[in-house]
């Protein structure tokens, strides 16, 4: 019993900090497809939700203090500018689980001021199409590669 909600637990917070922990790890604990999925899906949403909901406030105390004399446009901040002009919301919303994490993600969507209901919509649709994507194909190719080497 415990030794499943570790499992579990090590899925959703590893799907937390970076998306593709989650079916990585879910794969090697040998959770099924159902399980890994779901559990990165949760994962990815409980970082949205906290940072959408606490971000805006977190992201101004944090700069206030850490931050003061902090360039305003540097080489990253241009890239992330043009992403979000040129794809909106929905651009970085699918993007999260590839390049900017779920942490990062959610502070871009909240920084440019989107609505948070459209942050948790776009997020959500993103976090199920890639949790799709990256559990089905460590499921599918995992399998065949403990098949090959036994």
């Amino acid at each position: 019993m415990w030794s499943l909600f570790i499992k579990y637990l090590s899925v959703f917070s590893g799907s937390m900090l970076k998306f593709i922990f989650g079916p990585v790890a879910g794969v090697s604990f040998g959770l099924s497809f159902l399980e890994t999925f779901t559990l990165t899906v949760l994962g990815m949403m409980a970082t949205v939700i906290i940072i959408t909901y606490a971000g805006g406030d977190v992201r101004r105390r944090i700069f206030s203090r850490f931050f003061k004399n902090k360039k305003t446009f540097t080489p990253r901040n241009r890239k992330v500018v043009r992403i979000w002009r040129k794809y909106g919301m929905w651009g970085v919303a699918m993007l999260t689980p590839l390049l900017f994490s779920p942490p990062g993600g959610s502070i871009i969507a909240v920084s440019f001021g989107e609505k948070k209901g459209k942050i948790l919509t776009s997020m959500l649709v993103s976090a199920i199409v890639w949790s799709l994507f990256f559990s089905g194909i460590i499921t599918y190719f995992g399998e065949k590669a403990i098949q090959l080497f036994s």
